[in-house]
């Protein structure tokens, strides 16, 4: 093999890594198109390098550009990847290591739960190693108004969808300490969305306590919630400890999901 060989696989190699760079550059942006200085700019890039590789990706329709303003956004091949990713991925496989976290690092039960409609049901969960813990029954349908992970979810819904919600369902009593009053309710998910999490002392679960949090995807829709439970009498102390890593396990599980904040 002659020296020019491995210097040429490095050159494309190199070549690779700043078209990926660039298409990245697209995916995590908060605006729906770029310019070329825009891309030069941010990449540390020279322009004509920026223009060579926006033609090859062009070339592929990874990249559209405007005629009329010259600016560029995602092509349609782009997004069919994108698509192609989230109908293959499977949330409890992306939530799984976040759970076992959360519940390794709190020393509790660890959840996540997926809307179903006007329902949330328990999908997955990671029980702690102690003689007194928390476990719930996967697959049961639960109601969006009462316990942590159904305010999670409710929300961070659309308001239209929240009176929708309200309209359809009388909010029946599960506990002594479940939300039953409308306007209660919507003063409490209010509070819920400005903070970004939700707690529950014992609104599902008589002597259960909980803070959830939710998951959203790519278009930053509310899909789930992710929640950390225990004994009220353990757990109720210290639900304030756990919410930056409950917060952070969320973000991260939406992240995967393609949502950016």
């Amino acid at each position: 093999m002659s020296s020019e060989e491995p210097e040429s696989q490095s050159r494309s190699i190199a070549a690779v890594e700043r078209a990926m760079d660039v298409l990245l550059l697209f995916g995590r942006s908060p605006r729906p198109d770029l310019g070329v200085t825009e891309i030069a700019t941010e990449l540390g890039l020279t322009k004509a390098a920026v223009h060579r590789i926006l033609t090859a990706l062009r070339n592929r329709e990874l990249i559209t550009v405007d005629p009329a303003s010259r600016r560029y956004a995602l092509g349609h091949a782009a997004i069919a990847l994108g698509r192609a990713y989230l109908a293959r991925t499977d949330l409890r496989l992306l939530a799984a290591g976040e759970l076992r976290r959360l519940s390794a690092q709190t020393g509790e039960t660890a959840t996540l739960s997926i809307r179903r409609g006007d329902t949330r049901l328990y999908a997955e969960q990671v029980v702690p190693k102690q003689e007194l813990r928390m476990e719930v029954s996967l697959g049961i349908p639960y109601a969006l108004h009462a316990g942590s992970s159904s305010k999670a979810i409710l929300a961070f819904l659309p308001d239209e969808e929240i009176d929708g919600y309200l309209a359809r369902h009388r909010l029946e009593r599960v506990t002594d300490a479940t939300i039953t009053d409308p306007e209660k309710l919507r003063a409490e998910l209010a509070e819920t969305r400005a903070r970004g999490y939700a707690t529950s002392l014992g609104e599902r679960q008589v002597g259960a306590a909980s803070v959830a949090a939710p998951v959203f995807d790519h278009d930053g829709h509310v899909v789930a919630a992710i929640s950390v439970s225990g004994p009220v009498t353990r757990f109720e102390p210290h639900m304030a400890d756990c919410v930056r890593l409950l917060l952070d396990s969320a973000a991260r599980i939406s992240a995967q999901l393609g949502h950016s904040d």
